[in-house]
């Protein structure tokens, strides 16, 4: 599949709240999508880093957003049309220092599509974690650049 993984700008925003909306109430079928909304992704990026992967007609195909501080990706999300076609991938190998940098998330353990995909890209189970209903794993990226 043919796409381009950019920062993101202010043309994006609308197509990124949809996705968003979309496909978290899919991720997350378990809790109530009802009290998802659009007006989430702002909040939720809010001093983020955001890139977008689009195809060659500009629809949004995923993003990713990372906390640069911590090297923290917060979202990643990929449009449920175009899953296992390679987006997550390249939204990973497009982060800053991809390879050379260990980057670290939180997923959930019932999100299990998004955790054998983070383990066929090479992350590791760091920790476990119990939250309030939520329980998660910390994972780590590998490092192919040493």
């Amino acid at each position: 599949m043919e796409l381009v993984v950019r920062p993101v700008c202010a043309q994006d925003w609308r197509q990124l709240r949809q996705l968003f909306l979309l496909a978290r109430r899919q991720a997350f079928h378990w809790l109530d999508g009802r009290s998802f909304r659009l007006r989430d992704l702002d909040a939720e990026t809010r001093g983020e880093q955001l890139w977008v992967a689009v195809d060659p007609a500009g629809q949004l195909l995923g993003f990713i957003s990372l906390w640069q501080p911590d090297a923290f990706i917060h979202h990643l999300y990929v449009h449920p049309a175009f899953g296992r076609h390679g987006v997550g991938r390249a939204l990973l190998e497009a982060m800053p220092a991809w390879g050379r940098t260990r980057f670290h998330l939180k997923c959930l353990r019932r999100n299990i599509p998004a955790l054998a995909f983070y383990a066929a890209n090479g992350f590791t189970e760091m920790e476990r974690g119990d939250e309030p209903e939520v329980d998660y794993v910390r994972l780590e990226s590998p490092l192919t650049f040493e």
